[in-house]
């Protein structure tokens, strides 16, 4: 989260805090690493006290470096209530949004939802950051975003969930296998090399979940190869590795393409939620309350053409606390 009225110095100082390594914290800024030095320096001079301790091969904050962070964090926050308070007195959209997306959500939906938002309102600066369902959902816990948007189901209490599109998954094969635009029956699966997302994926634990839901014991199954990305997966599937569970959305460009073809599996639902998350506690406000309006009415609108089902997916605009 930004803010334009944010001090810039402070702006450094906090992210150096947060990464406790200067060349990472010159990155997430777009800096130079001996521009980001300069202006600890500058701080610390204008302080009269070191803020880090850099001794030891290794960063952390001194007792007066935390200290400051404390305030830097509270000054950061009423930056951002400020640029709010005016966009709203202008009734304009303006500052900045930090949006945590799931993998499949972020590689294949997110775009066009911002690009739909931001036509909207052009003055709002965003910011993404990915991972799985439960990384994600570690960025929303930690203040490091104002809203999330995920895949899989939460047993978080400290976080709220609002469903926004139903998402089927398929199963994929390459081209020439011999499931190929068939059906099959679902035991059919046990005897099949299976590709799988890590630990802490949505995607991981719908297919689980369904499996067991129609039969099938997890240890059972061959699961052969383990990939932390769908991109890695649907790559794996085309060189032959394995069959694999994606979201219909993922597999557009490899079944327009020819390279994947789909694999109908009788008796088995693989029906998930896509769900914007939030905190636990007061509804969202400000550009993230803007940005979810936004997603809850406009999704199935902006989304690109889904591809391995025929039937229309509803849009689902009703909240439930998870």
């Amino acid at each position: 989260m930004q803010s334009g009225l944010e001090n810039f110095r402070l702006k450094v100082f906090r992210t150096v805090a947060r990464q406790l390594n200067f060349r990472r914290a010159a990155e997430e800024l777009r800096l130079t690493q001996p521009a980001v030095t300069s202006q600890i320096k500058a701080l610390e001079e204008e302080a009269g006290v070191a803020l880090f301790d850099r001794s030891g091969g290794r960063v952390v904050l001194t007792p007066q470096g935390a200290l400051l962070l404390e305030y830097a964090d509270k000054l950061h926050v009423l930056a951002v209530q400020a640029m709010q308070a005016l966009a709203a007195a202008s009734n304009e959209s303006a500052g900045s949004l930090a949006i945590a997306a799931s993998q499949t959500i972020g590689q294949y939906l997110l775009p066009n939802l911002i690009a739909g938002f931001l036509r909207e309102h052009p003055r709002v600066e965003i910011t993404t950051l990915g991972g799985n369902t439960e990384e994600v959902l570690e960025l929303l816990a930690g203040h490091r975003v104002d809203i999330a948007l995920i895949e899989g189901p939460t047993m978080r209490r400290d976080i709220r969930t609002e469903p926004f599109l139903e998402d089927h998954m398929v199963l994929v094969v390459p081209a020439g296998h011999p499931w190929a635009d068939a059906e099959i029956n679902v035991h059919e699966l046990l005897k099949a090399s299976l590709l799988t997302r890590e630990l802490g994926s949505g995607s991981r634990r719908v297919v689980e979940t369904a499996l067991e839901g129609a039969g099938l014991k997890t240890k059972d199954l061959q699961f052969t190869l383990t990939l932390d990305s769908t991109e890695g997966i649907l790559s794996g599937v085309e060189a032959g590795l394995g069959a694999a569970f994606v979201s219909r959305w993922a597999v557009r460009n490899q079944l327009t393409l020819g390279t994947l073809r789909i694999a109908h599996v009788r008796g088995l639902k693989l029906a998930r939620m896509l769900s914007i998350a939030h905190l636990a506690g007061p509804a969202a406000s400000g550009n993230a309350g803007a940005f979810a309006r936004f997603v809850l009415e406009n999704a199935s609108n902006l989304l690109p053409r889904a591809t391995g089902l025929r039937k229309k997916i509803p849009r689902l605009r009703a909240a439930s606390d998870v």
